[in-house]
């Protein structure tokens, strides 16, 4: 409907942060160093979760090590590795006093005069390659005097405020806003966000661990975002650019959690507010079922992120029984209310029947720029009932803008109301596209506007749908049809009484399978009037 709904709908896209891209280097010490995740390891620094915090046009590049000072960090050649590729723009995070505290070893050790100095020369050279400096004071220990949080950190962390003030860097005073914070939530509460580990409950740990320096996941996520909150008015350049979520998926532990699946658990039941999951560049390969309790939830991919299982409907599961074409799911949106951005769903199973990558059985979803990958029934439009001669005035709505789907046989099916947008529809082998099973009764079924039908190589006999409920609705609306794409169009599965009560039509077709005059007697040719109303039912709520 590309014609029509230019003279109606004003299309806005929304494109990536404006300028260019920049680079953030981190350098100090183990509390914002990068850990190994061997064992089930607990333990990270704020660093390693400040990654995920920003948009694709900012890289953090995290090169703080484990007990380093100002003065080992120069001398073990770290600072050197660092300056080298610095370039005019970049952003340099300095965070060090923990060990330069430490007298009784020399390696490390740098008095609080010296400190003042050897901070004062990452600062010089820094801004020597064009870069920008920003000085953090150290995070507290966890250490209580009855109630008050002790100071440990006294000269080295009035040092940085002092030499920030006298050189004119900025300031991100970690020491301040941790030391509230900790002391906020008292002794006892605060262990939950350190390094204390319980006996026998982790393997890397066996015999526990009581550490009031280092962070856990918790703690090094609360962190790293009370550091990135100071980002809008100290640094608007990197502020900007900060990607708002709740939690984050990454499978490199730089996030709260490393499976989609622990996410999904995490979000509030029968929450009213919106959850945001950021999804880390990688492959999750996990079975994924979002029960209706989890609602109005955000779900953006970073980068290439595909999530894929391989299960079928024949295959036989725990019970001894076949896992039936719904079992087959690798992923099931239950809940109400999620918008999906960036990600690809696969189901892996292959050439093997029913195998479905994505069920959709929640309304208003919303999936943009997703990627749906398989074979037979690629697509579960599932909504509120697949059987015939029921009623539903009311069905499920879903939306797909920009997305590709995939698959050889019905690949997209069901009863929902869906609107695909500005999509690509790739038959893999001569078989049915669609297979709507809307209910009578209901306004709309499956609408395709503005959408690319497409082939692999040596795919030449395609229809465009077959009913798998008798009042099946599919409507194309200006969209662009391969040669795949048989002249007749339709389907009736074999059931002649469908001819009847079933809604095939389309409007504006273009490319080599548009083939209006060839279609079948019992399908329509829309008006531009007519089209509109078809794209204006899905709109429209009862």
């Amino acid at each position: 409907m590309r014609r029509l709904f230019l003279l109606t709908i004003c299309l806005l896209s929304v494109g990536a942060a404006c300028g260019r891209n920049l680079h953030v280097y981190l350098i100090g010490d183990s509390t914002c160093a990068t850990k190994e995740l061997a064992k089930q390891n607990p333990e990270r620094g704020w660093g390693q979760l400040f990654r995920p915090l920003f948009d694709g046009s900012v890289t953090v590049c995290n090169h703080a090590a484990n007990g380093r000072s100002t003065k080992s960090f120069r001398d073990e050649g770290r600072w050197k590795a660092v300056c080298d590729k610095l370039r005019a723009g970049d952003y340099v995070f300095i965070q060090f006093g923990h060990n330069d505290q430490k007298q009784a070893d020399s390696t490390r050790y740098a008095a609080p005069v010296q400190y003042a100095a050897n901070l004062r020369r990452y600062v010089a050279e820094t801004r020597e390659k064009g870069a920008v400096p920003v000085l953090l004071t150290p995070v507290v220990r966890r250490r209580f005097t009855g109630d008050a949080l002790d100071d440990t950190h006294g000269p080295y962390a009035a040092a940085v405020r002092r030499m920030a003030a006298e050189e004119g860097v900025v300031l991100i005073d970690a020491e301040r806003l941790t030391r509230a914070w900790v002391s906020s939530l008292g002794d006892e509460a605060s262990k939950a966000y350190y390094m204390w580990v319980a006996p026998g409950t982790n393997p890397r740990w066996p015999d526990g661990r009581q550490d009031n320096t280092h962070f856990n996941v918790r703690g090094a996520r609360t962190v790293a975002r009370m550091i990135a909150a100071q980002l809008p008015e100290l640094i608007p350049e990197l502020g900007s650019r900060l990607k708002p979520s709740d939690f984050v998926v990454a499978r490199d532990g730089s996030g709260d959690f490393f499976s989609l699946t622990e996410a999904v658990a995490a979000v509030p039941d029968f929450c009213r507010d919106t959850t945001r999951i950021l999804v880390c560049e990688g492959t999750y390969r996990e079975k994924i079922a979002v029960p209706a309790t989890k609602r109005n939830v955000v779900l953006e991919g970073c980068g290439a992120v595909t999530v894929t299982w391989d299960d079928y409907a024949a295959k036989t599961g725990v019970t001894g029984h076949p896992l039936g074409t719904s079992g087959s799911s690798t992923v099931y949106f239950g809940g109400d209310g999620w918008t999906v951005r960036g990600i690809t769903f696969e189901n892996a199973a292959g050439a093997v029947g029913q195998a479905v990558a994505v069920q959709c059985l929640g309304t208003d979803l919303r999936f943009i720029g997703c990627r749906f990958l398989g074979n037979q029934d690629t697509l579960y439009l599932y909504g509120a009932g697949n059987r015939d001669g029921e009623t539903v005035a009311e069905n499920a709505r879903i939306i797909f803008d920009d997305c590709y789907v995939e698959g050889t046989t019905d690949f997209i099916f069901g009863s929902a109301a869906a609107l695909f947008r500005r999509c690509e529809i790739r038959s893999k082998a001569d078989s049915y596209i669609t297979a709507a099973s809307t209910c009578r009764g209901q306004a709309c079924g499956l609408i395709f506007e503005d959408c690319r039908l497409t082939a692999a190589e040596g795919v030449a006999r395609c229809w465009l749908g077959r009913p798998w409920r008798d009042h099946a609705q599919t409507v194309f609306i200006g969209c662009e049809m391969g040669a795949h794409i048989l002249p007749e169009g339709w389907h009736d599965w074999s059931k002649p009484h469908a001819r009847k009560t079933v809604f095939y039509a389309e409007y504006a077709s273009e490319g080599p399978g548009a083939a209006p005059r060839s279609r079948v007697g019992w399908s329509r040719q829309l008006t531009e009037k007519e089209a509109l109303k078809v794209v204006e039912a899905f709109e429209k709520r009862p």
